[in-house]
């Protein structure tokens, strides 16, 4: 459990996430995550001397990878002071452990303030080549960043739809039921909307792209969310022969960046755009499950996170999840007793998309609006990640 690790109220963002190879299909998401960053603290009146270090969160290699973190803590700073940082990779759990790191370095005293980044670009992902001289010819093996990974886990052999397909099999889960989530979700994320998207306004924060030599746009809302109807929810068939999820009831690649700040509580306190609503980050989850079975590793890192913070379930305000197939709420309400309908409000990454990096940052300044809304108390953040892991976290809100 931890005690000293607090988040300034407002201190956090996400720009809107947009679909693959739309509007920041050609931007380096190196460079476009710390120039909104940059761009977000100037507007907020942010210092960025008080920060003393910084963890930069990316997943899909970029142009410059090898100095990602030391060129995008330079530019977030504007270079006025010599701010060291460390890249940090965990697929979709990145947004968690990176935080999670800062408030680790809180808790010991080893800084004051830190600043976590979290920047990805789906679109346009690189096509990598590597040396194989033993292989027929010498010739080389070659690697589509995105598909190739999406569609093959070295380790289980399985595309992640087939992972989440056999949760769905354990669980005996229904193509209805899996429609049923996705359309809730949906409806969630009209909430969001809701009054000129007066909730997403809480926290979203817009991104200049440029998008030729001459024009420069601000992407101010979500750009990739489909329509969705019971009706064309049924029409649909599944991705995998004989399975239960259609394209529908999975994500969809995006891009997108999102920022915290991670400080004492004395220092949340007086950068906070409320003093008197304070933000603690109490515990970290994590989990493995078995192999071929990522959608059901949320599960105990939540149990975990739960256990560390000493509350149950019931004592939760909000939980907000990463979620990559609808099967991902489904197992976690069956194994934990959730309503799955209660989950997620103000709609999750299943509907605005899935830019990796950021994606359960963005979830997590969705959850702590939500809470304030609700007047307090604590909530839960889970979500899976490739490779079968799932981290969680739990915040409390005063």
């Amino acid at each position: 459990m931890l005690t000293k690790a607090f988040i300034p109220y407002r201190g956090y963002y996400s720009t809107p996430f947009c679909r693959w190879q739309g509007t920041m299909a050609n931007e380096n998401s190196i460079k476009l995550g710390a120039t909104t960053a940059q761009r977000w603290l100037k507007k907020n009146n942010f210092d960025p001397m008080i920060l003393d270090y910084m963890y930069f969160g990316i997943t899909i290699a970029q142009h410059h990878l090898f100095y990602s973190h030391t060129w995008a803590a330079a530019m977030l700073v504007d270079g006025v002071k010599d701010l060291p940082a460390l890249m940090v990779h965990q697929a979709c759990t990145t947004s968690t452990t990176c935080i999670h790191l800062a408030a680790l370095n809180i808790e010991v005293g080893t800084y004051d303030t830190a600043f976590a980044l979290m920047s990805d670009r789906c679109s346009n992902g690189p096509h990598t080549v590597w040396a194989q001289p033993l292989g027929p010819g010498g010739e080389v093996e070659s690697e589509n960043w995105m598909m190739d990974n999406f569609n093959r886990d070295p380790w289980a052999g399985q595309k992640m739809i087939q992972t989440a397909e056999n949760v769905a099999k354990d669980l005996g889960t229904t193509r209805e039921e899996c429609d049923a989530v996705t359309l809730r979700r949906y409806e969630q994320y009209q909430d969001a909307l809701a009054n000129d998207r007066a909730f997403q306004k809480r926290y979203m924060f817009p991104a200049e792209v440029k998008i030729s030599r001459k024009q420069t746009v601000l992407v101010e809302e979500d750009e990739g969310v489909t329509p969705t109807s019971a009706e064309g929810l049924a029409r649909l068939k599944p991705v995998e022969p004989g399975g239960v999820l259609t394209f529908a009831a999975q994500t969809f690649p995006a891009d997108g960046n999102c920022g915290f700040i991670v400080t004492t509580r004395d220092k949340a306190k007086e950068l906070s755009a409320d003093p008197n609503t304070e933000i603690q980050i109490v515990s970290y989850g994590f989990a493995r499950a078995k192999k071929g079975y990522m959608a059901q590793a949320p599960v105990p890192a939540a149990e975990m996170a739960l256990e560390k913070a000493g509350i149950k379930v019931g004592d939760l305000k909000a939980a907000k999840t990463h979620q990559p197939f609808a099967i991902n709420d489904i197992n976690m309400a069956v194994k934990m007793g959730m309503d799955v309908n209660w989950m997620n409000n103000y709609g999750n990454s299943l509907i605005y998309g899935h830019p990796q990096g950021p994606t359960a940052g963005r979830n997590i300044a969705e959850l702590l609006e939500e809470v304030v809304i609700l007047g307090g108390g604590y909530g839960l953040w889970a979500g899976c990640a490739a490779g079968d892991t799932a981290a969680a976290m739990v915040f409390k809100i005063g």
